[in-house]
């Protein structure tokens, strides 16, 4: 569930250095290759917006943060905006059922960081916070989850089951939480139908465990320890996601195929959540949240296959 991500700058001179002659090759020879091939590689199977706005942005090279003009690649990873070459209406926006906050190591290197993809395409639900400026979630226990590995985890399917201990000897921190139960049933008699898809992953929130937040940690597996161990996590409930396999370009070595990039853990926990907690069918919605790592996989899988690595 933790992450490292690319440093897009490298990638594209490793790219560039191929040739492009080496590179049309390459890409030909992909093309050859039947649909079946790529069956094991999940990535080909996502339902993304148009990434020619992406395309554009790496023939054209680096451009300026509008916010802080340094020299990026396709977006800021400190600013968590677009550069000026990668118009913000261009890019896919995923609403959320859950809010999201990512606890980011503060050794962990920002342009190698996929938590930074899920701020930009869900920045309304999305919140980034650098250890050890985090928030206190004592108080919230009922309602938020840590995603984490570990002796005392539990899977998706269990959420609802093990999150009624909090529930039942919770109390209310606000007036919001006190409110939470007749909202429960006002949503309920509304016809899904007539809504529109947002609205309705909106007031999904509603349904269900009682969840409202998920906590991932962005952080080297090594880097884990000093995070997971603060008091302020302490008492959460930790969830395992064990059936997914990284595509991740930069995986740990010693390290399971289980173990997510940031930015993969989160998709794949909401993918899911939507299908085990929702019971609704998965039909794409938050497919876009893998627009950039889509991407930049391509982009590093035709790198590698042009210099002879695969």
């Amino acid at each position: 569930q933790l992450t490292m991500s690319l440093n897009s700058s490298t990638l594209l001179n490793e790219e560039n250095a191929q040739g492009a002659k080496r590179n049309t090759e390459c890409l030909e020879s992909l093309e050859l290759q039947t649909p079946s091939s790529f069956q094991d590689n999940p990535l080909q199977q996502l339902q993304l917006a148009s990434q020619e706005v992406l395309e554009k942005a790496k023939k054209s090279g680096r451009s300026k943060c509008p916010r802080c003009n340094s020299s990026r690649m396709f977006y800021c990873y400190t600013c968590f905006v677009p550069v000026e070459t990668v118009p913000t209406k261009e890019i896919p926006t995923v609403k959320l059922p859950l809010k999201i906050d990512i606890i980011k190591h503060p050794n962990e290197t920002d342009g190698k960081s996929t938590a930074v993809h899920a701020k930009l395409l869900a920045p309304e639900d999305v919140t980034i916070y650098k250890y050890p400026c985090i928030p206190e979630y004592e108080e919230k226990r009922h309602e938020v989850a840590l995603i984490f590995p570990g002796p005392n985890s539990v899977s998706v399917q269990d959420i609802a089951f093990h999150l009624q201990k909090y529930t039942k000897k919770g109390v209310c921190a606000s007036d919001d939480d006190c409110s939470r139960e007749p909202l429960l049933k006002q949503a309920k008699i509304e016809p899904e139908e007539e809504k529109n898809p947002n609205e309705c992953i909106s007031n999904s929130r509603s349904k269900g465990t009682g969840l409202k937040k998920i906590i991932f940690i962005d952080s080297t597996w090594n880097q884990t320890n000093k995070i997971i161990t603060d008091e302020r996590l302490q008492g959460l409930l930790q969830i395992e996601l064990k059936t997914r396999k990284t595509c991740f370009w930069r995986h740990q070595k010693g390290k399971p195929d289980t173990y997510l990039s940031t930015i993969e853990a989160i998709y794949y926990f909401l993918v899911d959540y939507h299908q085990e907690i929702l019971k609704e069918s998965y039909k794409g919605q938050y497919d876009n949240l893998l627009f950039f790592f889509s991407f930049m996989h391509s982009l590093i899988k035709d790198a590698k296959c042009c210099g002879g690595k695969e």
